[in-house]
This record gives C-alpha cells, structure tokens and sequence, in this order.
C-alpha cells in the first residue's frame, strides 16, 4: 500500500485507469472514495479533454477538479514502446484496468481483456463503452447526452404536449460511472472468492435503459406507452412542482383525499377545497391542469420554505426545490460531510462533493483533490515500478513519459 492511501474498504486495490472525460473518471472518483489507489493514466501529447474546459489553464480546469478528486496521475506515452512497456508493468501490480476509451482502441494498444491476463491472470478490466464491446452497434462512440437519448431517458423528460426535453445535466456519465464502480467492487468480491479475474463489458446505453425502471415494458402492462407527461402521477394527485415568491418553487405530493382535504384547507381557499371537480382522487386525475393551475395560483405569494414547513406539519409531503447554490450552502449538508474540503495539487483549496456514503468504522480520508498533469510520475515508477533515478532520467529524456 502506498503513502497515498487514505483508508477504506478498498484500501490496498489498486486501479489503473486509462480513462477520459466523465464516466471513466467518475468510476475513479468512486473507487478512490472507497480507499482504493486510482491512478489516472495521462499523457502531455493527449490530454483528457476536461483539462482543456472552462477557460482555464490545464491545472485549473474546473470539470477536472471535480471529476478527479482522489485520484493519482502518472504520465505514460502510449505512442512510445517503452511508454507501453511501463504500463504493461504497472498493471502486472494492479488489481483492475478502467477504461472507457473509444472501441478498439484498447485492442489497438495491445491492452485487449486476453493480453491483460497474459500480464496479469486475475485482472480484473471495467470497459465501458456506449453499446457495449460486442453486438453489432459495438463500434459507435458517444457522450452523455446519445446515452440519455438512445437509452429512453430524454423521450420521458418534458411537459406535456411539447417536445421531449431531455435532462440539462450529465445525468448518463454519473450514473453510467456509478453502475461501473459498481460492477468492479462485484467483480473484486468474485477473484476473492475464486481467484478469478473477470471482463466487465459495460454499456452505457444499457446502463440508461436499466434506469428508466417500470417504463421500459410498461406498455406491455397498460397497453399504453409512457410519454413526457411533465410532474404527472397516476396515484398522486396533486403532484408537482408549484411557484413560490422570489422565484421561489415547492413541489408537493397528495396522497388519497384526506391529505388532499388537508392540503385545501391548509390554504384556506373555500372554493378551493369545495370544488366539485377535485372532490375525489378520479377527479384530481382528471382535472390536474386546472388543479395544478389553482394550486399555483395560491402558491406565488408564499415563501417556499415557509410553506413547505407549514405543510409537512399538517402531515403534506411538501419541500422547497432546491437550486444548486441552496445546496451549496445547506447547513445540514455540511454537517453530514456531504461536501469535504479537499487541497488539489495546484495547491487550491476547494470544497467537492463527496461520497454518498458513511461507513464505521473504517471510512475514507477524503482530504486529496485532483493531481497535476504527472504529479504522481516519480511515486509510480520509482517507488511501484522500482526504477533507478537513471532509468527514470532516460525514459522521460526520451519521451517515454511525457
């Protein structure tokens, strides 16, 4: 184990990840959440793209920061023989191999599943790929928005009667570099049960559909297919996210007509809480538009967090809708140790989200942010590859990392 390490369960795995962008990165960030020694792959002459995002110099780049906390980086050239060599002899002392490179390209680098275990026979290799390594799609390349649109996800985001609107964030990236993590702590239990290595041929498209849950063979249930029907519930009315004061929103949540009486009278609104149309769960259904419509007519003037609390003690399941800046600043976020500070390797020292999780009683050390471009160089190859500060001299001298 390394003077890097920083507890856990996964401390004394150790990763090499020849991983760009978000997904495989993010598959990283989990991994070194959980203890184990993620070391980025990289390279001067072929940067991962997030270092070159946000106007910043490549130290600074702020979806890097993010997507790399924990992480190592060691610098190999994957165009040079002995760049390859080096590597080859990192992974003979690693437990898993991540990448989400383009298709072939691992194969084109003689780093395919089969010549991974001739280096290493219990290898465990996380590839991640938009279709998947096999089938015939498995040559297509993407990013996350192709995964949310082929995988179902964007067709069920959007309000009613309007175009499918899709989601504004990376949802496929992180729940794609979840599904991954996961998938290397299952395949890691496996070896210690069997000694075997394993290949885990992840597709991120796949990964989408999985997610979507009951919609995807719904209309084999229903007879009808599931469309963007914006806040709408079958079982819950009303459902949705209401405007608040300041531009404010609160969504609410009204189960069976009891709450819904609640709800009504909560707002002391008589025509409201009479209205034919809304006096039973049929009827809500029926009638949402107007009884969205009514509710937010009621809801503009209050503060949305004084109405949630409001709400939630008459027994209304009624919250705010927080921005990411409200977040942010949450108190109660902060004192769960949602976010950590964390020192990155330029030296800055900045908040990050951190893991979901809480473990007793052996939890990470989430202290260490993203590296700079071969800040971990002389770490890897003097200390794991064992190299001579001679042999170290000449491999960067001649380019081999670079």
């Amino acid at each position: 184990m390394s003077d890097k390490a920083s507890g856990g369960p996964l401390a004394g795995v150790r990763v090499v990840a020849i991983a760009k962008v978000w997904a495989g990165p993010y598959t990283g960030k989990m991994l070194a959440m959980l203890g184990a020694e993620v070391i980025k792959i990289e390279s001067s002459g072929a940067l991962d793209e997030m270092r070159a995002y946000g106007g910043v110099d490549i130290e600074h780049a702020p979806y890097f920061l993010s997507h790399n906390t924990g992480v190592l980086s060691a610098r190999f050239n994957l165009k040079s023989e002995e760049g390859l060599a080096q590597l080859r002899a990192l992974i003979a002392t690693s437990d898993i191999v991540l990448d989400n490179l383009r298709p072939q390209a691992m194969e084109k680098l003689g780093l395919s599943y089969p010549e991974l275990k001739a280096i290493k026979p219990d290898i465990i290799h996380v590839s991640i790929k938009m279709f998947g390594n096999e089938g015939p799609l498995g040559y297509q390349t993407g990013y996350a928005p192709c995964f949310a649109a082929i995988g179902g996800l964007n067709y069920l985001v959007g309000h009613e009667g309007e175009v499918p609107r899709g989601m504004n964030i990376r949802y496929g990236d992180t729940s794609v570099g979840a599904a991954a993590a996961l998938a290397a702590v299952a395949a890691l239990h496996h070896r210690e049960s069997t000694g075997e290595g394993q290949f885990v041929d992840l597709s991120a498209v796949e990964t989408i559909s999985s997610l979507i849950g009951d919609s995807l063979f719904a209309c084999a249930v229903t007879g009808e297919e599931p469309r963007h029907r914006g806040n709408f519930h079958p079982d819950l009315s009303p459902h949705g996210v209401y405007p608040c004061a300041d531009q404010g929103w609160i969504s609410i949540a009204c189960e069976g007509d009891a709450e819904w009486q609640t709800l009504a009278g909560a707002f002391g609104d008589a025509a409201l809480a009479d209205d034919p149309r809304f006096a039973d769960h049929a009827g809500r259904i029926a009638n949402h538009h107007a009884l969205d419509e009514a509710i937010g007519a009621l809801t503009c003037s209050e503060d949305a967090a004084e109405l949630g609390q409001r709400l939630r003690l008459l027994g209304v399941a009624a919250y705010p809708s927080a921005s990411s800046m409200a977040l942010a600043i949450d108190p109660a976020l902060w004192d769960r140790q949602a976010y950590r500070l964390v020192e990155n390797g330029n030296g800055e020292v900045r908040p990050v989200v951190g893991a979901p999780w809480r473990m007793e009683p052996d939890e990470v050390a989430i202290t260490r942010g993203a590296p700079l471009l071969g800040e971990h160089d002389d770490y890897v190859f003097r200390d794991v590859l064992g190299l001579s500060e001679d042999e170290f001299a000449g491999l960067k001298e001649r380019r081999a990392i670079w």
